[in-house]
């Protein structure tokens, strides 16, 4: 039997970002403030390694008070009725993490492309381990619906949200 090793998130260095195209000319880009992540894994390569996040909607930050409180509303996250969002990994093989996203108690599986940048010890003797995590989801199969058209037809918010994950744990 294989000794399991657990790795807890360091939010000093980490965050949890999307981008959403606006208008269909740009991006606008926020992240969450609140979040909670963990590591189990019995190997050094993180190789079918257990990864879990979780967030608080209220927490949400696109550095627009009104934007932000949309957000919150029931238009999107609902942020009242549903003040978490998820993830639970099913599977890691290296380069794809795939698990259960849950927004608004809707859950679907998703796939994450990984880039692991190794183990470090810090200058304080802690050990920590670095991913990079990107990934598209279909806001509308979570029950994101708001949408809205512009006078000269484009769209305001376009279905497709990339996630950006940029993560460091701390070894226990």
């Amino acid at each position: 039997m294989s000794t399991k090793t657990n790795w807890k998130i360091d939010k000093a260095h980490s965050e949890i970002a999307f981008k959403v195209k606006h208008m269909m000319i740009s991006n606008v880009t926020g992240h969450f403030e609140d979040f909670d992540a963990a590591v189990e894994t019995s190997n050094d390569g993180f190789i079918d390694a257990e990864f879990s996040f979780a967030t608080k909607t209220l927490s949400i930050n696109t550095k627009n008070k009104e934007r932000d409180n949309h957000l919150k509303s029931d238009d999107f996250f609902n942020s009242d009725m549903y003040p978490d969002l998820k993830f639970k990994s099913t599977s890691f093989d290296g380069t794809t993490l795939t698990g259960d996203l849950t927004i608004r108690d809707i859950t679907r599986e998703i796939e994450l492309d990984v880039d692991f940048n190794g183990i470090a010890v810090d200058p304080y003797g802690q050990t920590k381990a670095g991913f990079e995590m990107r990934g598209s989801i279909n806001r509308k199969v979570f029950n994101l619906t708001w949408g809205a058209i512009t006078e000269a037809g484009s769209i305001v918010v376009a279905d497709t949200v990339k996630i950006i994950a940029d993560l460091q744990f701390i070894k226990e």
